[in-house]
């Protein structure tokens, strides 16, 4: 499986880039949305993205909604991992087309759990 995390964070890139090379991915990385459609189109095709929202050049949601406009990147599965905890917020990245929600902080088991509510089999 291959995953691209997806944070102008590099701790959090690092954290996931462990967290899920222990669960046998391949993750590949990028600081911000329009690096991140840069290597889907250089990369790709990529399984999973976990996608912060607060970025610069190209937040979070822009990247999903830029993804989503992409027929041929129809089955990376999106999650956006975030500190945006407002309802209004999560509804608009799930309406933009992101699969699922993920609240910073959060730690393995919640990645887990999430990967396996989209049928990405782990570890």
């Amino acid at each position: 499986m291959r995953a691209l995390v997806i944070d102008d964070s590099r701790a959090m890139r690092t954290f996931l880039r462990q967290l899920l090379t222990k669960h046998d991915f391949e993750v590949d990385e990028a600081g911000d949305g329009l690096e991140a459609q840069e290597r889907v189109r250089q990369h790709g095709p990529f399984d999973i993205a976990f996608v912060d929202w607060n970025m610069p050049r190209c937040n979070g949601h822009e990247f999903v909604v830029a993804v989503r406009n992409e027929p041929r990147w129809n089955d990376l599965k999106l999650i956006m991992a975030t500190t945006e905890t407002e309802a209004d917020q999560i509804i608009k990245a799930l309406d933009a087309g992101a699969d699922e929600y993920l609240m910073k902080p959060f730690d393995e088991a919640s990645v887990v759990d999430k990967l396996r509510l989209l049928g990405v089999h782990t570890r």
